[in-house]
C-alpha cells in the first residue's frame, strides 16, 4: 500500500548499510501442526485493472485519504474503458485498493461501500459489462462498532480485540491504523468465515489482504514498530481460518506485505497469490529492476524491485503452486519501449499476474504491451518459468525458461543494464535438445531453425522465443 511510500524511501537510506548480505533469506521458526487445506492452487494468475494509481498521485499530491473517492461517473468511464480496451485480451476484472475510505454501513461489519459508491453498485457496473469486481480488504480487519454480533453466535466485534492479556510481542506499542481481530479469540473464526460469505453473495471472488506483517510480528522494515504483534502461531492460524473460508465459498487470495518466514511455508500453503516485492510506488525501471538491485532483507519487504524478487522467490513457485505477484505496472512511467515489453513480459515469464494500473487519461497508446495475445497466452495456459539462477548476483538470473503445458517451450533474456547486452544461449543448456523452431513472440516474427537462442538485446530490454519442432 503505497502510503508508506515515503517511509520506503527513508527506511531504504536507514537500512542500506546494515543489511546488503545476497540472498538475506527470512528466519525458520518452529510451528505447531496445521491444517492442509487441499486443493487451493487452482486458480490461474488474474488479469486485471486497479484503482492503485489514480489514489497513490492524489495521496502524492498532499490529499488525505479521507478525502478520495470516485464518482458513478467516474467508475462508469473506468470500466467501460476496461471493457472496451482489455477484456477482449482477457483482463476481466475492475479492483479497488486501499486509500479511498472502506465503509461497513449494514450493520454487519462487514465493508459495503468504497468511498461514496457501494460494492453492491460497482458488482452491478462490472457485471453489465462482462467484468467482475475485485476488493482490497483483510479478514482481520474490524470495520464495525464494537455490539455487533457475529453471526450464528453470541460473540461481538469487540470481543476480537486484544484484551490486555493476550501473548504479544510488543508490549509497549499500540496498533498502527487498522483494528485487528486476534485469530485466538472465540468468534474469530466465525467472523472470517462471515466475511468471505458477504463477499461471496455480492459476487466478488478476488480478495487483496494487505499489511499481514504487521499482524505477525507489528514491524516494518521501513518504519519500525507498528502494532501488537500477535506472533508467528497466530498469524499462522489467521492464515488456515482465511484458507479454509475463502475455498469454501470459491474466493481468490492474494496476500500482501508479508514477511514469508520459514521460506514462506505458511503463505505459500494457505494463499493463492503473495507480493514479492515491495510496493509500485512511482513505478516506472526503478522499481522494475534498479531499486536496490542485488539486495535481499530478512524480513519485508525482501525484495525492493521486481526482477529480484521474482528471482529471489522463483524456488517457491509452479504450475499448482502459489502464484508469485510482482505488484502493479504503470507503463506511462516507463521511459522507453523497451521496459515496458520487459515489465509485462517478466510478469507473465515468471507466472504472476499483469495488473494494470495506467489510467485511462494517462495510459495514452500504450495499452498494446498489455494485450499482446502471444504473450498472454502464456497466462492463459498457467505457465511458470524460472530464472537459471535465482542467485541475485548470478547473471544468469536473467536467462528464464519453462515449458507449456503441452510440452512446449518457451526462454526468455532479460537486459537489466543501460547498454545492448548479446547473448549465446544453447537451448540444450536448459534441457532443450536439438534444433528448434524459434518465434519471437513480440516481434510477432518466425526466425528459423536454430540450436540456440542469440540475440543482441537493447537496454532494458527483452526477447521472448516460443520453441517448436
Amino acid at each position: 500500500m503505497s502510503i508508506l511510500g515515503a517511509a520506503f524511501a527513508l527506511g531504504a537510506m536507514l537500512s542500506a548499510c546494515d543489511d546488503t548480505i545476497e540472498m538475506r533469506r527470512p528466519p525458520v521458526y518452529e510451528l505447531p501442526e496445521l491444517p492442509e487445506i487441499a486443493d487451493i492452487h487452482c486458480f490461474k494468475a488474474p488479469l486485471y485493472w486497479s484503482v492503485y494509481e489514480y489514489c497513490y498521485d492524489r495521496e502524492q499530491s498532499g490529499m488525505a485519504n479521507s478525502d478520495m473517492d470516485l464518482t458513478p461517473e467516474q467508475w462508469d468511464e473506468i470500466i467501460d474503458w476496461v471493457a472496451r480496451e482489455l477484456k477482449p485480451y482477457g483482463y476481466d476484472m475492475v479492483c479497488t485498493d486501499g486509500f479511498i475510505p472502506m465503509l461497513a454501513q449494514d450493520g454487519t461489519g462487514y465493508m459495503t461501500h468504497y468511498g461514496s459508491t457501494s460494492l453492491k453498485d460497482l458488482v452491478a457496473k462490472c457485471k453489465a459489462k462482462g467484468l467482475k469486481l475485485g476488493v482490497y480488504d483483510n479478514p482481520l480487519w474490524i470495520h464495525g462498532s464494537n455490539d455487533i454480533k457475529i453471526e450464528g453466535t453470541d460473540y461481538t466485534l469487540g470481543s476480537l480485540y486484544y484484551n490486555g492479556t493476550d501473548p504479544i510481542l510488543n508490549e509497549s506499542a499500540a496498533n498502527m491504523w487498522f483494528n485487528w481481530a486476534v485469530a485466538e479469540h472465540p468468534g474469530t473464526r466465525e467472523y472470517i468465515d462471515g466475511f468471505f460469505r458477504h463477499y461471496a453473495e455480492l459476487g466478488i471472488d478476488y480478495i487483496r489482504m494487505d499489511f499481514l506483517s504487521w499482524y505477525e510480528d507489528g514491524k516494518d522494515r521501513n518504519i519500525g514498530i507498528v502494532g501488537h504483534g500477535y506472533g508467528r502461531e497466530s498469524y499462522a492460524r489467521a492464515l488456515s481460518y482465511i484458507a479454509e473460508s475463502a475455498k469454501k465459498y470459491g474466493i481468490f487470495t492474494s496476500l500482501v506485505m508479508p514477511h514469508l518466514n520459514n521460506d514462506a511455508e505458511v503463505e505459500a500453503r494457505y494463499g493463492n497469490m503473495v507480493r514479492i516485492v515491495a510496493d509500485t510506488a512511482g513505478g516506472g525501471w526503478w522499481h522494475c529492476s534498479g531499486q536496490d538491485r542485488g539486495k535481499s532483507y530478512a524480513n519485508w519487504p525482501n525484495c525492493m524491485n521486481m526482477f529480484d524478487g521474482f528471482t529471489y522467490w522463483s524456488h517457491i513457485s509452479g504450475r499448482e503452486k502459489v502464484i508469485m505477484d510482482g505488484d502493479f505496472i504503470r507503463l506511462n512511467k516507463f521511459d522507453t519501449d523497451a521496459e515496458r515489453q520487459t515489465v509485462v513480459s517478466l510478469q507473465l515469464m515468471a507466472g504472476g499476474p499483469v495488473t494494470v494500473a495506467d489510467q485511462p487519461s494517462t495510459i495514452g497508446d500504450l495499452v498494446k504491451f498489455y494485450t499482446n495475445e502471444e504473450m498472454l497466452a502464456l497466462n492463459a495456459d498457467r505457465f511458470v518459468g524460472r530464472p537459471l539462477s535465482d542467485k541475485l548476483s548470478n547473471p544468469d538470473n536473467r536467462i528464464w525458461y519453462g515449458t507449456m503445458s503441452d510440452g512446449t517451450p518457451v526462454v526468455g533474456v532479460f537486459n537489466r543494464d543501460d547498454s545492448p547486452a548479446s547473448f549465446n544461449i544453447p537451448f540444450a543448456d536448459l534441457g532443450f535438445d536439438g534444433t528448434w523452431n524459434v518465434r519471437d513472440l513480440w516481434a510477432h516474427a518466425d526466425e528459423g531453425s536454430a540450436t540456440a537462442l542469440s540475440a543482441t538485446v537493447p537496454a532494458h530490454g527483452c526477447k521472448i522465443v516460443k520453441l517448436t519442432k
